[in-house]
């Protein structure tokens, strides 16, 4: 596959974790990492390739038309996955390594529903491209650069406020995931697909 059509996939993967109209993506990682501090980074690292394998999965299957979702479904179900993974972090109280397994299950099937709000975008640019495995590998790789670059800047965030200011780690897991919940909660319920 020649060097610029990985460059126009990996774009394509960055910018849709990066881009102004990412927002519910945002909202998911910041939900995810929230509960974590910059002294878990190998942690958060696994937690967001968790995430880009569920949805590498659900794009992959989309693109080869083993599975079609109903788009109004979709964009109403990701939102929902935000207010759940939001909800859990409102209810924790304990932020050791063993108590946040569950937000590897939560990363890698909540990332197999995001997976199918881009599906049928890429799959009409992929099905007119011979190099399928390769604009996938690209887009993949584009997605976990975008992720990490998000990560990286919660993190560095997280560490300034936990080291020169007041602020407790649950006040601002608190805080950050009922902004979060707020937020994908509006969405959810613009996007109620009987309602549209």
């Amino acid at each position: 596959m020649p060097l610029q059509d990985f460059i126009f996939y990996f774009k394509l993967g960055w910018e849709h974790i990066i881009s102004i109209d990412a927002l519910d993506h945002q909202l998911f990682i910041l939900a995810l990492v929230a509960i974590y501090s910059y002294k878990n980074v190998k942690q958060v690292l696994i937690l967001v390739t968790a995430f880009t394998i569920g949805h590498s999965l659900t794009l992959f299957l989309s693109v080869m038309d083993v599975i079609r979702f109903d788009s109004k479904w979709v964009e109403f179900l990701i939102p929902c996955t935000i207010v759940i993974t939001a909800v859990s972090n409102l209810f924790r109280r304990n932020f050791s390594m063993r108590s946040v397994k569950i937000n590897y299950f939560l990363a890698l099937g909540f990332g197999l529903i995001h997976g199918m709000g881009f599906a049928n975008s890429i799959r009409m640019m992929l099905a007119k491209d011979q190099h399928i495995g390769w604009g996938l590998f690209g887009f993949n790789i584009g997605l976990e650069a975008g992720q990490i670059f998000m990560v990286l800047i919660i993190l560095i965030i997280t560490f300034i406020i936990f080291n020169y200011t007041r602020i407790k780690r649950l006040s601002w897991v608190l805080f950050i995931s009922a902004a979060v919940f707020s937020l994908a909660l509006k969405m959810a319920l613009e996007r109620i697909p009987f309602l549209n």
